[in-house]
């Protein structure tokens, strides 16, 4: 599943409004440190404002700040929020299912136990979870399938490159 570009921004909006809770936060600062045009980012801070979760203020020396707590938003709230589409798979919208597998397929069970999967670990982060500041209150683990452990998934740092012209090594 791939989240789309407006509920990245929407996130991204969040999390830099908790960072920053002591100030209100411009559109263009936003649009600057995250390297996203302003339009997109105004109808983000619209529909944030809109659900009650930033407040707003206009003219000179305006911005925008949270209204709620970041332990009280969840992250699963804010993507069902922003998403428009959690069907994986055609048989999951009855209206335009044409699969002729339907009646006896039971694949779509285990894609729907996998976007439950889904929901629950995001419906256990909130947004304290994902930014600097006061501890969060620790968490409990959810377990993975038939209680193994949940799958992580780890991004790695490769090593820089040296820069500067490649240097030839002799051939032997």
């Amino acid at each position: 599943m791939r989240l789309s570009e407006y509920t990245d921004y929407t996130l991204r909006v969040l999390m830099y409004c908790a960072a920053h809770r002591e100030r209100l936060v411009t559109i263009g600062e936003l649009a600057e440190y995250h390297g996203v045009s302003k339009n997109h980012l105004m109808k983000v801070v619209n529909d944030l404002a809109h659900q009650g979760l930033i407040e707003t203020t206009r003219g000179r020396g305006g911005g925008l700040r949270l209204l709620k707590e970041p332990g009280a938003i969840r992250i699963g709230d804010v993507v069902r929020a922003t998403e428009t589409d959690f069907r994986l798979v055609e048989c999951f919208d009855p209206r335009t299912n044409l699969c002729s597998l339907t009646p006896s397929c039971r694949l779509k069970h285990v894609f729907d136990d996998a976007l439950q999967a889904y929901f629950r670990a995001l419906d256990g982060a909130t947004l304290a979870d994902l930014t600097p500041g006061p501890a969060a209150a620790p968490r409990r683990k959810p377990a993975g399938p038939a209680g193994h452990p949940p799958v992580r998934v780890v991004a790695m740092a490769m090593p820089k490159r040296p820069s500067g012209p490649a240097k030839a090594t002799p051939s032997r």
